[in-house]
């Protein structure tokens, strides 16, 4: 075994390697940029080297830094963790010319598995069964295009050279092919540096089912079982869940023996992931191989009892694998959320700043974190905004599907917005909760999971309200009397009037609730309905309250104006806005289009002195792994344009100017 390992990586999945590292006695090295001098994988570390800039071009995709700081640091081996290296197919020839050990496959398995076009062909040869598509040379638009004719609309365009949902489109038809195309090239380019495209014909509501697989040097590859990751965003995976709930053992035994296959067919070493898309009759299509560890290893972790990084890193120091298939058995049911740093609210724009608090359950003997990120730690533009991982276990999906319900409503992030509304609403979805689901999920049921009525949002109203009551009469008075009740915070005024406030929901639903009282007993009114409410802190972060007889306890985070309850059955998150402030709608500000995002200016579709028509795409921003672009917001002549292409911008910084004064007929 190894004794000194370097992570040529960073955030949640550095510490997560170094936590199995640290307990098999190996010492570990952390690579660090600029931007992530005081990261948590950088403090948990025995050393840490500095590589770079901020940029991932300057520090964590330079294969020549990382290599040299291993030398420099006398490492046996490097574990690449998964993405920026991970699946660069020159990184395991640049580690074994410096005599260093790669943890992972191959680079011809890197190689081939890497691009889309050869592994298509690779597992066709071997007989697995694959989903109509073009993988050809010939790479121009109208070739493209006739090759989707022959598939067939709606196809699926995807980079050939990667995935993880980066420069994919779904086009149901011809409209607006040339700007899909030009974006899809792009954002591969920029996550990949290749542009050549595969097409695929889409299957409708397919799921999402890959199996964990893992191979020794001495000729034994073993499967894990399988996962489900039908429930994404952007082809991005939020959910994840092991077994497949739907999976029979007769499918099972069919997919994971093809996925054994397919791994025999590219000799393949250590481990990885054969992604399939099953359809509504039980038949499933080769989708890709990921040459890596997973995101959402975890669940496979929590249902088999393995720990797949250190069956890695003994594959890599030429151990052989230590159990037969036979020996390997699934137990329970385990489920993982992605908390990212995105508004689900607002076409999940990604979000950056410091995390202020990030809270959830402790001591839970089925709850599992993952996360790089502490209170105070930042989350930067230049990686991917994934905050945290929280995996339960359950005897059956029932119970487990239960706690992460109870889980997510305990968690909480103040700071960046995330997408934990989101995760809480689908959680609590009966589609979710029996199962009936594909990877068209969300697409579907988007609007109704995050701004559907709850009763319990009620119940977090009175919360949020009473909390914020308790923390105003713990403040100091500014009187000299002590004792005089106009100095109270609490509501207190002569015929018990007491206090309103508005507070917003995430989808700008707005409701008020009146509070009348004093020493945490309250009259709550809310929507005509009167509650006698008591209320107390348990400390800072706790609230018990009884109302109208019922007792609760809930979590309550105040930050500023925001608002962030947990109750044991649901999470809300909520912002206080003044009573008498109207909203404006239409206003100057939209003849001017700000930045959503901090990012880069990568192309821009307009000129000083263009019309544009509402709706018209303006100039593209990237960052944080996506594309946006940003349309007129009305009719009118490009009247300046602030920035030119390749410039960084910072979010909410005006973009351009637009003058409705001259607008097209």
């Amino acid at each position: 075994m190894f004794s000194r390992v370097l992570i040529s990586n960073r955030g949640e999945i550095a510490c997560r390697i170094i936590r199995t590292c640290r307990r098999l006695g190996i010492q570990t090295v952390a690579v660090f940029s600029a931007a992530d001098k005081e990261a948590m994988h950088v403090r948990e570390a025995d050393e840490a080297i500095f590589i770079g800039p901020p940029e991932a071009r300057d520090s964590y995709l330079r294969i020549d830094k990382i290599v040299d700081a291993a030398g420099r640091a006398g490492v046996d081996a490097i574990h690449p963790g998964y993405g920026f290296l991970a699946e660069n197919p020159l990184f395991p020839g640049a580690c074994s010319a410096a005599g260093i050990v790669f943890v992972g496959p191959t680079a011809d398995t890197i190689r081939a598995m890497g691009s889309k076009r050869k592994a298509r062909l690779m597992m066709a040869r071997a007989g697995l069964p694959i989903v109509p598509g073009y993988e050809g040379d010939a790479q121009d638009d109208e070739a493209l295009l006739a090759e989707a004719r022959k598939i067939g609309f709606p196809v699926i365009l995807k980079p050939s050279a990667g995935g993880g949902g980066k420069g994919m489109r779904i086009l149901r038809g011809e409209d607006d092919w040339g700007r899909s195309l030009a974006s899809a090239r792009r954002e591969a380019r920029a996550a990949f540096g290749d542009d050549h495209m595969i097409l695929e014909r889409f299957l409708e509501k397919p799921r999402h089912v890959e199996v964990q697989v893992i191979a020794d040097r001495h000729g034994k590859i073993l499967h894990l079982f399988e996962r489900e990751c039908s429930i994404q965003r952007r082809h991005q995976k939020i959910i994840e869940e092991a077994p497949a709930p739907v999976i029979d053992n007769e499918l099972r035994d069919r997919i994971t023996a093809a996925a054994v296959k397919a791994a025999g067919a590219v000799d393949y070493l250590n481990a990885g992931t054969v992604e399939f898309l099953v359809d509504g009759n039980g038949d499933f299509f080769f989708m890709e191989m990921n040459t890596r560890l997973q995101v959402e290893h975890p669940v496979t972790e929590a249902i088999t009892g393995v720990d797949l990084v250190e069956w890695q890193l003994r594959v890599a120091a030429g151990e052989p694998l230590p159990a037969e298939q036979d020996e390997l058995a699934a137990h329970g049911h385990a489920i993982e959320s992605r908390i990212y740093a995105e508004n689900p609210f607002n076409n999940f724009l990604p979000s950056t700043g410091r995390v202020g608090r990030f809270v959830h359950p402790v001591g839970a003997l089925d709850l599992r974190v993952d996360t790089g990120i502490e209170d105070g730690d930042p989350v930067e533009i230049y990686y991917d905004p994934m905050i945290a991982k929280l995996t339960v276990w359950g005897e059956d999906r029932a119970t487990a599907v239960d706690r992460l319900r109870r889980v997510l409503a305990r968690t909480m992030v103040t700071g960046p917005t995330t997408n934990l509304p989101l995760l809480r609403r689908v959680a609590g979805h009966p589609d979710f909760m029996s199962a009936d689901m594909d990877t068209g999920y969300l697409d579907r049921h988007l609007g109704e999971i995050l701004c559907e009525d709850d009763e319990a949002y009620d119940l977090a109203l009175v919360a949020a309200a009473c909390a914020v009551q308790l923390d105003q009469s713990a403040m100091p008075a500014s009187n000299a009397d002590p004792f005089s009740p106009w100095d109270r915070a609490d509501g207190w005024r002569p015929g018990r009037r007491g206090v309103t406030m508005r507070f917003e929901d995430p989808c700008g639903s707005t409701r008020e609730i009146r509070l009348a009282g004093w020493g945490g007993e309250f009259d709550a009114e809310l929507d005509g309905r009167v509650m006698t409410v008591s209320a107390s802190r348990l400390d800072p972060d706790y609230l018990e309250l009884r109302i109208d007889g019922d007792e609760y306890q809930a979590t309550v985070l105040t930050d500023g104006r925001e608002c962030f309850v947990g109750l044991d059955f649901g999470g809300f998150e909520l912002r206080r806005v003044p009573l008498y402030a109207p909203r404006v709608e239409g206003g100057e500000e939209d003849l001017h289009p700000v930045a959503p995002m901090p990012g880069r200016i990568v192309a821009i579709h307009v000129a000083q002195g263009d019309s544009v028509t509402a709706g018209d795409a303006l100039l593209v921003m990237e960052g944080m792994k996506m594309e946006y672009t940003l349309k007129a917001p009305a009719s009118g002549v490009i009247s300046r344009l602030y920035f030119r292409e390749g410039d960084m911008v910072s979010a909410d910084t005006t973009l351009v100017d637009i003058d409705t004064g001259s607008a097209p007929e």
